[in-house]
């Protein structure tokens, strides 16, 4: 809940990573939240209960959210799917304004990329959806040491760059350092 509070505010992509990580965690505990009480909650480095207590609701809200919108074995819950929604209409939002040439020149370089990635899709995501989901994979690959082709690396290490400007520009729009009206 406390890294998540802090990557919301930083880095929008990161939060959205986190919290696929999380319902996944969730998911390989059963959605049992008496092992996540015991694996999480408890040992988390806080002292007050209070806090301790609003960690474990944060997780049991979140197990609930899984149950209630059939996403126990797989999916996404509304609230992750609303991140991606607010992302991809940002990105929008900051091609058409031609306002960063450096984000839409990045865009373009990965476009082929990402054009790749859509094929192997076999429903239709948005470009930063299927961008998410393709970083998604490669970590979970990378933590269970699969090797990855270099090919595959190279197209993650160009989304990151593009995904960690997307943040950047999402990060100032949320502040208000960013306007797109003249």
């Amino acid at each position: 809940m406390y890294i998540a509070q802090k990557l919301k505010h930083e880095n929008i992509v990161e939060y959205l990573l986190y919290m696929w990580q999380i319902e996944d965690l969730l998911r390989a505990f059963e959605l049992n939240m008496d092992t996540v009480n015991e694996k999480i909650v408890k040992p988390y480095p806080i002292e007050s209960e209070t806090e301790r207590k609003k960690l474990y609701e944060w997780y049991e809200s979140i197990i609930e959210m899984l149950k209630s919108e059939n996403a126990q074995k797989l999916g996404h819950i509304q609230i992750n799917k609303n991140i991606i929604i607010q992302i991809n209409d940002f990105h929008t939002l900051l091609l058409e304004s031609g306002k960063m040439p450096d984000y839409n020149a990045k865009f373009y370089y990965i476009l082929p990329s990402i054009n790749t990635l859509h094929t192997k899709n076999t429903t239709p995501k948005s470009d930063i959806e299927v961008l998410m989901n393709f970083m998604y994979g490669i970590m979970t690959l990378q933590m269970r040491k699969i090797e990855i082709a270099a090919e595959t690396l190279t197209i993650k290490q160009e989304a990151a760059k593009f995904l960690h400007l997307l943040a950047k520009y999402y990060k100032m729009y949320q502040k208000g350092d960013l306007e797109f009206e003249d």
